[in-house]
């Protein structure tokens, strides 16, 4: 008898319901962690300043664009290998690891450059005249950025584990990287045990330090206990077809999560015209949602490999199933949340050494905001289906629908009232139309693998 060219990974053979729960936990966990040290950064930066806490804010296009590429990037390595997996095709998923850290290390050239070179105009386009907070932010953006092989070697080594179902491994790394950035911050910060005091330069080593050292983590993991791929030094090179296919997926995530940070800049030039403390709210509501999404993320980032992995086996029920767990967890996660953001904002914003006035707006906003996680649950996870199987194009007009479409103009005209409330109405506003055309394209994404499938087996 012979045996098949690749054993069969678990994700074509262990109970769905098991193996979600396998993959997504570890991750929740890594990325509940991860929103910690977010907050803990602005907790810390906080009791500097109203005008620091700003500054690190207001960062958040830049970092949010660099995590767009280095996450958007990952996603399509993450679908074509363990596609390929799938597919029992060993070269393609070697492939896609290799070309996969080539494209990491050249997307950390080009941000160190716009770290060093851009940062400085970047913030006086937001806050001219703002001096505190134009230096703070240059002095993080350009630490963050100009420092990034960290954050980018971390994205794709990570990436690579939880692609071959390797969730444990990813969550370890992911939690050093944390507890190192929470270590860091306030000695750093603040000038603590003989180091110097770097206020918001500080934030921004610490958080440098903890992405390298997980990347590093990461790397060895992979090349000591990822036996289902191979990295080699001499095949880590440009290779046109698997880059091709690597952004065939990727670059629609990117793109969305770019269009995040257009919204997030065009939404602080909006409340800038309110007052600065309105653009602290909500960045300090961007920090804090982060709780309720990140788990969301992490059980996503535990779905897409699992989906992409049936649908090269081709196994719709596996797909369909694994699809309507992940919904149900996803809207429940998002439930809870919701009512914590409705129970105790000003708990939540008295981390951040909120003023009476950022009490008063930030306690308006987040209840308003946090009716978007209703629906927000459902589209997440709907989004990642359609790029998970290569539908990436729907996931694309979701985002762009929600955020520039509807949730910009949406919240641009209703500050033409003068009332700051109604511009955090934009929000759940925008959620309902995502909602709406997620569920149109997951429908037609599923439909669409019972037919090929079908297809495929006459």
């Amino acid at each position: 008898m012979q045996q098949q060219p690749m054993k069969e990974n678990k994700m074509g053979v262990m109970p769905v319901g098991k193996l979600l729960a396998g993959m997504a936990i570890p991750m929740m966990i890594s990325m509940l962690v991860q929103a910690l040290y977010n907050v803990v950064d602005s907790v810390f930066v906080a009791k500097i300043s109203e005008d620091a806490l700003n500054a690190v804010s207001l960062a958040f296009p830049l970092q949010n664009l660099m995590i767009a590429v280095g996450g958007g990037t990952a996603v399509g390595i993450n679908a074509l290998l363990s596609r390929s997996l799938g597919e029992k095709n060993q070269e393609m998923a070697d492939r896609a690891a290799n070309t996969g850290i080539f494209l990491a290390l050249c997307s950390f050239v080009v941000f160190a450059l716009i770290g060093i070179f851009l940062s400085h105009p970047f913030f006086v386009a937001q806050a001219a005249g703002e001096e505190d907070i134009i230096n703070y932010g240059t002095q993080y953006a350009s630490i963050c950025l100009g420092c990034s092989i960290g954050i980018f070697s971390q994205f794709c080594f990570e990436r690579l584990l939880q692609s071959t179902g390797r969730t444990f491994f990813a969550m370890c790394t992911q939690l050093v990287g944390a507890i190192i950035n929470i270590i860091m911050d306030p000695i750093l910060i603040f000038g603590l045990l003989g180091a110097p005091r770097l206020e918001v330069a500080g934030a921004a080593i610490a958080t440098v330090a903890g992405q390298v050292v997980a990347a590093i983590l990461a790397l060895i993991l992979n090349l000591t206990c990822n036996h289902d791929i191979h990295i080699q030094p001499k095949h880590i090179r440009w290779n046109k077809q698997v880059a091709r296919e690597i952004y065939r997926v990727g670059f629609p995530s990117i793109v969305m999560q770019s269009i995040s940070s257009v919204m997030v800049f065009g939404m602080n030039k909006i409340l800038f015209g309110f007052t600065k403390t309105a653009t602290a709210v909500f960045g300090s509501y961007f920090k804090l949602q982060s709780f309720v999404f990140m788990p969301v993320f992490g059980l996503n980032n535990g779905m897409v490999p699992i989906v992409s992995y049936n649908y090269g086996a081709a196994r719709p029920d596996r797909v369909k199933k694994t699809v309507k767990l992940a919904v149900c967890a996803a809207v429940g996660i998002m439930a809870i949340g919701f009512a914590v953001f409705q129970l105790f904002p000003q708990t939540l914003l008295s981390f951040f050494n909120a003023s009476d006035e950022m009490m008063e707006i930030g306690s308006v906003a987040l209840r308003i905001i946090s009716f978007s996680f209703l629906f927000a649950g459902f589209c997440v996870i709907a989004g990642s289906v359609c790029q998970a199987i290569g539908n990436p194009i729907h996931s694309l007009i979701i985002s762009v629908g929600r955020q520039l479409v509807v949730l910009l103009p949406v919240a641009w005209l209703l500050s033409l009232t003068g009332r700051l409330e109604l511009v955090w109405v934009a929000f759940p506003v925008a959620e309902l139309v995502s909602l709406t055309l997620s569920a149109v394209f997951l429908r037609h994404t599923l439909q669409k693998v019972e037919r090929e499938i079908g297809t495929a087996k006459s």
